[in-house]
């Protein structure tokens, strides 16, 4: 992992630009693992793991957590139901007033666990499916049987009355299956579909071969859009920040309003949140832009997560629009896009440098609104 890490001082005087709210969390509450994914971010595989934030620190997290901020908070791991505490850690959550949120693999799900996460304040479920079959999705997990056992986890959470969401990690290899899954997620009635563009870190860096080329990216993301009209379900690209340009030049060629009422959150959103409306919390305590972006940002073992939000030297770059390089910095969607932040750090070794996989020719002064 890289480290880029200066003192934070709490009394440094703090611009209006380094007062963006906190919205959106990722915490990896443990790395153990019971798969053995191909593209995982955490290289995870069932532990222990050791230095993970014992469950006193952990409620103290979202202390200061509600104490600057009332973001959506996302349990993530490795799989998070493998710590014996995480029913604590979201009845805590919740009732601090946070919007908790879990993210799964789905496989140990079962009945009462599904009514657990319900009691618990859990407000949404992920699962992941990254083929629409038990062939392509268990080749993607390494694990035979992931597929089924996922199923079965969606059905015990709506027996116990939990929404929840189908997540898709996209690459060379399944992009091509797509619209089955997509066919899938809206048949077992999912309240959204989010596909995630392969960023090559962790193992997905054995993948290098199967990322999407940049022309591919961009007709997968055109198709994407046209499917907003065809399912009801909310339809979110993640990990793809070209997708807020596509948005809005698609918009616009139709003649299209480009408002809240139209276009709900995409209207409100950026692509790259990281540093800038999201973080990452990995399972030590250590402090990232996003999850892929593995830059330390700061640690919670050291500073505050609100010192570190507001005054770590990496955010505070992240949100200087002024000091991206290439076509990123020319680029007049900038403030819609920004560009993937990892993908560059993994390409260029400088996370301020352009997005590798972009199609796209800037037009127009950057300084311009879009």
């Amino acid at each position: 992992m890289i480290k880029e890490r200066e003192s934070l001082s709490p009394r440094e005087n703090l611009s209006e630009s380094n007062r963006l709210p906190l919205r959106m969390v990722a915490w990896e509450v443990t790395r153990s693992c019971n798969l053995n994914c191909r593209h995982c971010r955490a290289a995870a595989e069932r532990g222990p793991y050791p230095g993970e934030l014992s469950t006193e620190e952990s409620l103290k997290l979202i202390d200061e957590i509600v104490s600057f901020s009332t973001p959506v908070v996302i349990l993530t791991g490795g799989e998070p139901l493998l710590r014996e505490d995480i029913y604590e850690i979201a009845s805590y959550g919740t009732r601090r007033g946070l919007r908790m949120v879990i993210a799964p693999n789905g496989t140990l799900l079962d009945g009462p666990k599904a009514e657990r996460l319900q009691a618990c304040g859990i407000k949404r479920v992920s699962i992941s499916l990254d083929g629409a079959t038990p062939e392509s999705h268990d080749s993607f997990r390494q694990v035979e049987g992931a597929f089924a056992g996922a199923l079965t986890g969606i059905e015990c959470l709506k027996g116990a009355g939990l929404e929840f969401q189908i997540n898709t990690t996209v690459t060379q290899k399944n992009y091509p299956e797509l619209p089955a899954i997509l066919e899938l997620a809206a048949r077992l009635g999912a309240v959204a579909h989010h596909i995630f563009l392969l960023v090559p870190t962790g193992r997905g860096k054995d993948l290098a071969e199967e990322t999407i080329q940049a022309e591919e990216y961009e007709k997968i993301l055109h198709w994407f859009y046209e499917q907003r009209e065809k399912f009801p379900l909310q339809l979110k690209a993640t990990c793809a920040p070209h997708y807020y340009r596509i948005l809005r030049q698609r918009s616009r060629e139709e003649g299209k309003a480009f408002t809240p009422q139209s276009h709900g959150l995409d209207a409100m959103t950026r692509g790259c949140l990281g540093g800038i409306g999201f973080c990452f919390i990995s399972h030590r305590g250590d402090i990232q832009p996003c999850g892929y972006l593995e830059v330390i940002s700061g640690s919670l073992r050291k500073q505050t997560l609100r010192e570190i939000w507001e005054l770590s030297p990496v955010f505070k770059r992240l949100r200087d629009f002024s000091s991206y390089k290439g076509r990123c910095g020319r680029c007049e969607y900038i403030r819609v896009c920004g560009g993937c932040r990892a993908r560059a750090f993994e390409k260029e070794g400088d996370y301020m440098a352009e997005e590798p996989l972009c199609v796209y020719q800037p037009k127009k002064d950057p300084c311009l609104t879009t």
